[in-house]
């Protein structure tokens, strides 16, 4: 027909899967500190103040809902973080993801650990659970904490009762504690007083950048203490083996700094102490090694993927 034009339809669309999309998403200020690990140890509030901000994205479903926090590794917002949301929404589970950087000018700190204390994302953790805990759409007593390498440490260590003692102030206390390949190459004051909730870790065997074998013997440690913690190490996987842009053959990242040859212990005044050389630890020691490998393993990222719905579905009462 003159002068008008028709649209042919070459190909249907895709269908499109709407389940692991959040009903609503919200960006929150997180009101925290930026310490040095020391000031952190010993609950030396005299940081400085920063703003940082979370997404919180809500799941499908009516009233207050179960809610994870995602914290993010040292490469910061990750395609992970991306995926573990949509996972985690498809179950009707919300996500609170911290972005622990932009606030403080960072983008990334993997080739220069000490551009920011590793315990500063602790505090943001706790001061992220200020921020949610009246929040109306989320309920305060199903909240998980999951985090990725740096954040996989804090994720451990916010178990801490030491910890929760000094710097959390929500009246919210996690329901469980979801590591993935953290550090494990330092021991706190008091590390195997934790709190009573369970923690699952997920680990890499041939992870060259924070090795499992560290995290073993923290667990058994934490065994031997009555605590409720596991750990499931992933045959084939490398370190950030869940994320899904990452090179399915593991690549070496040469600039990367890892610790994963030193030991590194707190001792009295919050210092931390390289137990070789028995100063205060430093990321020019020699112990410091750089290079690291890094890849995608969808078998591993699958498995361990069925293992949180799993274990959430069950700690958090999900039909």
């Amino acid at each position: 027909m003159t002068g008008m034009s028709q649209v042919v339809a070459t190909s249907l669309p895709a269908v499109v899967t709407t389940k692991d999309f959040a009903a609503r998403t919200e960006l929150l200020p997180i009101q925290t500190l930026t310490l040095t690990d020391q000031q952190f140890l010993t609950g030396d509030s005299n940081g400085k103040p920063t703003t940082l901000a979370g997404q919180l994205s809500i799941a499908q479903g009516a009233g207050r809902l179960p809610l994870v926090m995602l914290q993010h590794s040292s490469a910061g917002f990750a395609p992970n973080i991306e995926y573990w949301s949509r996972q985690l929404i498809a179950e009707r589970i919300s996500t609170f993801a911290i972005d622990g950087f932009t606030g403080r000018g960072l983008e990334e700190v993997n080739s220069n650990h000490a551009l920011l204390g590793r315990l500063n994302f602790i505090l943001d953790i706790y001061r992220a659970l200020e921020a949610l805990a009246s929040h109306p759409r989320v309920d305060p007593q199903r909240v998980a904490l999951m985090g990725f390498s740096r954040g996989g440490q804090a994720t451990l260590y916010a178990s801490l009762k030491r910890f929760h003692r000094m710097w959390n102030k929500s009246g919210v206390k996690f329901a469980a504690y979801l590591p993935f390949y953290p550090d494990c190459m330092t021991s706190y004051i008091g590390d195997t007083d934790i709190e009573n909730r369970p923690i699952r870790i997920f680990g890499a065997a041939l992870d060259d950048y924070n090795p499992v074998a560290a995290c073993k013997a923290y667990v058994e440690r934490l065994k031997a203490a009555g605590n409720d913690v596991e750990l499931t190490v992933y045959p084939n996987a490398s370190h950030a083996f869940d994320n899904p842009l990452g090179p399915q053959l593991a690549e070496l990242r040469p600039t990367f700094e890892s610790v994963r040859n030193c030991r590194i212990q707190e001792e009295a005044g919050g210092v931390l102490v390289n137990v070789e050389t028995r100063q205060p630890f430093s990321y020019k020691d020699t112990c410091v090694a750089h290079g690291a490998h890094i890849g995608h393993d969808p078998v591993a990222t699958e498995a361990a993927t069925t293992a949180v719905k799993t274990f959430l579905r069950a700690a958090f009462k999900l039909d």
